[in-house]
């Protein structure tokens, strides 16, 4: 049976299925989104839960505490870790890569729900929680800075009308806001005002409950209308909560400026961003798994030109970082890299060909193999990264062999005094199950990759799909294409005429013929010191091996350094801050 005979009788239609496959791969690869290294999403989940006023002993005993002994029971948790800080708990759940994220999800829900009765009742929301990808960073970081608008008014233009806009774009997972200052209204009471009119903080904290609420008031209903009451019970500055009335004492009215000072501030007035030297307001955008970084990013900025419009003239947004530059760097290295490849291999079949017809056939395989695989990777859901590209880099040697292997068979027909027909039709069945079996060995060996466990495995996962279907696809266009074009486009070598160019390479060849028969004889002639050479060879390998530095991927240079900076334990805000700013100094000095 000769698999490549229809191909051979059939050139229109080898044509065809050859032009669709180059239009499938070329959709797809204008499809294929673009990150750094392959998705590898680990199922996370991160809790959040808030009490404000809180201390972190607090809300390690009161609020932390219960929710972990409920997330102990559910199944398939790896590992579960908590941060606690003033007013705020933070508890990170990791999960086996094998168990799925949204079961794991609604197991956390239900654990959130049975604790609920344990949690303080003063918790002003129930604890949330999202799946989060830590290996997943912000793909770019904006700051909002001014040096005449106040924290919480930058804070509300960043919350409603920055993080609200950009959320709405597609690709876009979430934005964080970092050192927010949302307004609110901080009371300072004196504890010996209290004390002299024999008021307790519980009074004052119903009294401001009861006075600063949003409730329907009523309706008036009449013959032939009916009236809603509404009213002002809300509260929004400082001016309108000094003359509320906490309680009575010797039958006059206590009031809430009598008992402490009442300031227009903000709710975490612990927490402080800085762009440089000066106070701002943080924002991080992170994308959905699986989108384009390259086009999230290109998405945001188109629109903040749009968005520093909507601020006063005072309000300055500036791009901080954008992750998407090292990522475009360094997959514009590894795409120059593939079509260098791809040029060096061509030139040196051709060096070996001597033949402009013989040399095109063959290299015909490397950009049909290399495109039809983008349409593998699309309907994989891969993404162009560097392991992913570092695939077909690699599988640029092994795509042509395939195609070479039936050229010779068929040149070597053609050379006999075959016609091209009859010497296409006997050299291509003569090599196909050779070619079948080459490509399928050459696949296989991929394949344990595929079975490899963890997250090693699944990082190399699109690296082991991507290269064995390129191996695939060269098999089958080397059993297609290829013996068409030697059908269609090979001359016989008796009507060739060589230049002085292809003389002289033959010289070149002889004499490098005759340099390896030389050597051939000679390690066939010393075999006990051949073995010894080997053995030497195989120590050598294996102890440069063991002295190896070994980590999990290369180590990525992006430019950026990135630091966490922790201090003694108890150490107050202000001095942190003043520790912080010393530490920016000296960065700023050795950046200058």
């Amino acid at each position: 049976m000769n698999i490549a005979e229809i191909f051979i009788r059939r050139p229109v239609m080898t044509t065809l299925v050859m032009l669709g496959v180059l239009i499938f791969g070329i959709m797809s690869y204008r499809l294929l989104p673009v990150n750094d290294l392959p998705n590898v999403d680990f199922p996370t989940i991160l809790v959040n839960a808030n009490l404000p006023g809180a201390s972190p002993e607090t809300m390690a005993a009161a609020v932390a505490t219960p929710l972990e002994k409920e997330f102990s029971t559910i199944a398939g948790l790896d590992s579960m870790s908590s941060a606690n800080a003033q007013g705020v708990s933070q508890i990170t759940l990791q999960f086996n890569l094998e168990r799925d994220i949204d079961a794991a999800a609604q197991d956390v829900q239900s654990a959130i729900a049975k604790a609920a009765r344990q949690l303080p009742p003063e918790m002003p929301v129930p604890p949330w929680f999202r799946k989060v990808n830590p290996a997943d960073q912000a793909v770019l970081y904006l700051n909002l800075r001014s040096t005449l608008v106040p924290l919480s008014v930058l804070d509300e233009y960043a919350q409603t009308i920055i993080a609200q806009r950009i959320s709405m774009i597609s690709g876009v997972a979430q934005v964080n806001v970092y050192g927010s200052q949302k307004y609110a209204v901080r009371i300072q009471l004196d504890p010996k005002a209290l004390a002299s009119r024999g008021i307790g903080i519980d009074e004052v904290t119903t009294a401001i409950q009861n006075s600063n609420v949003n409730l329907p008031t009523g309706t008036l209903s009449g013959r032939h209308q009916t009236q809603t009451i509404v009213s002002s019970g809300q509260l929004y500055n400082a001016d309108a909560y000094r003359p509320m009335i906490v309680a009575f004492r010797q039958g006059a009215p206590v009031r809430l400026d009598q008992l402490g000072r009442i300031l227009n501030s903000v709710e975490n007035d612990k927490v402080a961003s800085w762009y440089i030297d000066q106070r701002s307001i943080g924002l991080a955008i992170q994308r959905q798994p699986g989108t384009n970084t390259i086009e999230v990013v290109d998405s945001i900025k188109k629109l903040l030109p749009s968005l520093q419009a909507q601020l006063p003239a005072s309000v300055e947004l500036i791009n901080m970082y954008d992750r998407s530059k090292s990522i475009r760097e360094s997959v514009n290295d590894v795409k120059f890299t593939l079509i260098l490849a791809i040029i060096l291999v061509v030139l040196v079949i051709f060096f070996f060909l001597r033949n402009l017809s013989a040399t095109i056939i063959p290299s015909l395989a490397l950009p049909m193999s290399i495109v039809a695989t983008f349409s593998v990777m699309y309907f994989m859901d891969f993404s162009l990264n560097n392991l992913s590209l570092m695939a077909l880099i690699l599988c640029v040697g092994f795509v042509v062999d395939d195609a070479i292997v039936m050229l010779e068979n068929i040149v070597r027909h053609m050379e006999k005094g075959q016609p091209v027909h009859e010497a296409s039709l006997i050299g291509s069945k003569e090599i196909s199950f050779t070619i079948l079996s080459m490509t399928l060995s050459l696949a296989a060996v991929f394949i344990p990759v595929l079975f490899m466990g963890g997250i090693l495995g699944r990082l190399f996962r699109e690296f082991a799909v991507t290269i064995s279907a390129a191996i695939l696809v060269s098999g089958f266009v080397s059993l297609s294409l290829t013996p068409m074009l030697c059908n269609r486009f090979l001359r016989p070598p008796q009507t060739l005429q060589h230049s002085r160019i292809y003389w002289a390479s033959e010289r070149f060849f002889t004499g490098m013929l005759k340099a390896y028969d030389w050597s051939l004889k000679k390690v066939l002639n010393h075999r006990p010191a051949t073995m010894v050479v080997t053995g030497l060879l195989l120590a050598a390998t294996i102890y440069l091996f063991m002295i190896s530095p070994k980590g999990f991927i290369p180590s990525e240079d992006t430019g950026q350094i990135f630091a966490i900076t922790e201090a003694a334990q108890g150490i107050s805000f202000e001095n942190m801050v003043r520790h912080q700013k010393v530490l920016a100094d000296i960065v700023q000095c050795g950046l200058s």
